[in-house]
């Protein structure tokens, strides 16, 4: 599994991970009740049990703490991605897959649970190393299956490749996006089949 990794800070301190594991559990439990923009150290400190001196020892601020708990649910999502698109024969099929299955996972881990989309959202729209790198991983995906598109003739080659895989990832941005995804909420069941088919067209040779 490719997991996304939060930024350097997080691994500060002693390497018990258990605290470490601790401290992200009931941070999640906290900022589910209080929000994360409204919760601070010294709050997580006296939910958790712990000296704020202590945290620190562990995670250098509230936003290690909250890219620690971004980077595990970007991981899931990136990992059942890459389960999909495995499981798929063809380019087509892999990319349709692809994009389904983001916005299904992405739907039911964050949007079902209110302290991941508070914190998700945060992290987009403050571009956290670990969003940073889950988009980058889907672009890596997208890559790999032009390409190979490309390779067996299901898809165009006349436009360069790297130009092909930003339009592409510029149409799923609105439903793999957790700072645009909550406000395309009605659309998830139909766009990705819609957009997908819109997409492979524009590949078709």
């Amino acid at each position: 599994m490719n997991e996304i990794q939060s930024s350097s800070p997080q691994s500060r301190g002693p390497a018990d991970h258990s605290v470490r594991d601790q401290i992200v559990e009931a941070a999640g439990e906290h900022f589910s009740h209080y929000g994360y923009e409204k919760t601070t150290v010294s709050d997580l400190a006296k939910a958790i049990g712990f000296s704020k001196a202590y945290i620190y020892k562990f995670f250098d601020s509230k936003q290690a703490i909250g890219e620690a708990i971004c980077a595990q649910c970007l991981s899931k999502i990136i990992a059942a991605a890459d389960e999909a698109v495995a499981g798929a024969i063809t380019p087509t099929e892999k990319f349709r897959q692809l994009f389904k299955v983001l916005v299904a996972t992405s739907v039911n881990l964050v949007f079902n649970d209110r302290k991941l989309h508070d914190i998700a959202a945060h992290g987009a729209g403050e571009k956290w190393p670990s969003v940073r790198a889950y988009a980058e991983h889907i672009r890596q995906i997208l890559t790999e299956i032009v390409r190979e598109g490309r390779e067996s003739g299901e898809f165009e080659r006349k436009t360069p490749l790297d130009e092909t895989v930003l339009a592409i990832d510029l149409v799923m941005q609105p439903y793999v996006n957790p700072l645009l995804l909550q406000y395309n909420l009605d659309l998830v069941e139909e766009a990705p089949a819609r957009l997908s088919n819109l997409v492979l067209r524009s590949l078709a040779p």
